[in-house]
């Protein structure tokens, strides 16, 4: 258990070792996103979120993560 709470840490810190709030942002971002389509599958189409949110939450996830590596890029 220890270890899988170490994974998820690292998963939330930069190369440094401190917190990034572009991975967390773009990871939450991703997972709401995966969830939202997978539960979209079991949903009438009128509950549907709008494809416009779904882009943007998408575009949310892809910059944030995007800005994370370029930022890991720029600092060397």
């Amino acid at each position: 258990m220890k270890k899988v709470i170490n994974w998820i840490s690292g998963l939330l810190r930069d190369e440094k070792g401190t917190p990034s709030s572009k991975r967390f942002i773009g990871i939450v971002a991703g997972l709401s996103l995966c969830i939202t389509l997978f539960a979209n599958q079991f949903t009438e189409e009128h509950i549907a979120p709008a494809a416009t949110l779904i882009n943007a939450v998408a575009a949310l996830a892809f910059g944030a993560l995007g800005l994370a590596s370029v930022d890991k890029i720029w600092s060397k």
